[in-house]
């Protein structure tokens, strides 16, 4: 049995080299698995196989390739989704918008020995203003339009990231440049998901048995360099984690976190891309132009989430075992006297991701007009401003603070790469601008498909 086991295994890794070589390791798991199903490899063996697999292709690749030697592992990602987007609004005068959209995302990460990541991510994206200057930070989204002119991609993180400690009980990390935001938040109230901040952030987790995970988590953003200004804006933040599986059905997750922005008076509409609204702001004595408007509150925000979920083994036409998770989270601003809190709470009813799954998600977001700053918080999430006002920070359709409402979304997975959404959202003002009386009330409608590759 012994001999029958050692020539399985070095035909396992003659056909794993093989494998690799072509650029099809997958193939090579496949054979492994079957090689355990039947008893011929212990799944030590096997993990042990594929490592010895990857260690080919490496060689071999880089051997192909001139990639130096301290690079261990090359990883490429992404995905496209088209989208139709129409906005639809109470006030009869607003012109109902219908968009084309796409979103391109392209990543590529390379690791290093020594326990280094270094990571690229490109996408497409909105320009903003007509010298082409900045692009939307909060939103990958690319309109059809312009009579076909030519589209633009933007540099979505470019980072390095160390993890000199990783085991099956500590792990500590740190990241520097444009990355993926750090933080976690089940809904957008306190980031857009597609903002990736730039700065410098560092983790450590503790798993201190395999149901429990305690993660701390601290943060520096780089928000705008002033030219003119030596009190640049940053924001500081740490976040606190609690993520228990209680059993194999229950599961829960709870979060604590601390974000402040100093020299907040220097983001005003013109010193950054204004792509959000709803921010209590005021204009510097003797000044007329509302693009000089800047933040009247500091923002010292508190947030809290929490989480729980419970898996049915089964479902009616889901086959999978089925995850329902409800869950809510706060934010305050404890620099703001009024107008300073935002809170959402939501259900998700299954889950997509694989082939013939699907999942409804729910969620009623109310965040008030300073609870936190309007540029970081959901794109796709706003209502009507009739008229532009210093508040408003332009007129139409703006997402930002000072929106509450409902959104549901609905997927399902065609296949493992492709997936298909309909989402709407109904929203309207908290208050209208200071004056101006009129129906604030919007309808959002997304019809989508993604394909991840």
């Amino acid at each position: 049995m012994k001999k029958q086991k050692l020539g399985a295994a070095l035909l396992a890794a003659a056909a794993g080299m093989t494998f690799a070589l072509i650029g099809h390791a997958q193939n090579v798991d496949s054979l492994l698995d079957k090689l355990v199903d039947k008893g011929v490899l212990s799944v030590k063996e096997a993990n042990d196989l594929r490592e010895e697999s990857d260690k080919g292709f490496t060689k071999a690749y880089a051997a192909k390739s001139g990639m130096p030697e301290w690079v261990t592992s090359l990883k490429f990602s992404g995905d496209l989704r088209m989208r139709y987007d129409r906005i639809t609004a109470e006030d009869l005068t607003f012109a109902t918008r219908d968009r084309f959209r796409y979103r391109l995302r392209f990543g590529y990460t390379a690791v290093l020995k020594d326990d280094w990541e270094v990571g690229i991510g490109l996408t497409s994206t909105e320009q903003l203003g007509k010298d082409g200057s900045a692009a939307d930070p909060i939103s990958n989204n690319q309109t059809f339009g312009d009579n076909a002119a030519k589209k633009a991609i933007g540099i979505d993180k470019v980072y390095v990231k160390w993890t000199p400690v990783n085991d099956a009980t500590w792990t500590f990390s740190s990241a520097l440049g444009k990355f993926d935001n750090p933080f976690v938040f089940p809904s957008t109230i306190l980031f857009d998901k597609d903002y990736t901040p730039e700065g410098a952030a560092m983790e450590v987790a503790l798993r201190p048995n395999d149901k429990h995970t305690i993660r701390a988590m601290g943060t520096a953003f780089i928000l705008d360099e002033i030219a003119a200004d030596s009190h640049d804006p940053y924001m500081f933040g740490g976040q606190l984690r609690w993520e228990a599986a209680w059993t194999s059905k229950w599961h829960s997750s709870l979060g604590a976190s601390l974000l402040s922005i100093i020299n907040g008076q220097t983001l005003s509409n013109a010193s950054i891309p204004n792509v959000g609204g709803g921010n209590t702001r005021i204009l510097p004595a003797g000044m007329t132009n509302v693009n000089l408007a800047f933040p009247k509150d500091d923002f010292t925000s508190l947030y809290a989430d929490a989480n729980l979920t419970y898996t049915f083994d089964h479902a009616p036409l889901y086959n999978a075992p089925f995850p329902i998770t409800i869950g809510a989270d706060l934010i305050r601003n404890v620099n703001a006297d009024d107008n300073n809190t935002g809170y959402s709470f939501g259900v998700v009813i299954g889950k997509a991701g694989k082939k013939g799954l699907w999942e409804i998600n729910y969620r009623y977001t109310e965040l008030q007009a300073d609870a936190w700053f309007e540029e970081f918080v959901e794109s796709d999430f706003g209502a009507n401003y009739k008229y532009n006002t210093v508040n408003a920070g332009g007129s139409g359709y703006r997402s930002g603070t000072n929106v509450r409402g409902h959104w549901i979304k609905g997927t399902y997975n065609f296949y493992d790469s492709l997936s298909f959404s309909v989402a709407y959202f109904l929203t309207d003002l908290i208050h209208n601008p200071p004056g101006a009386a009129y129906d604030s009330g919007a309808g959002r409608l997304f019809v989508e498909a993604v394909w991840k590759y």
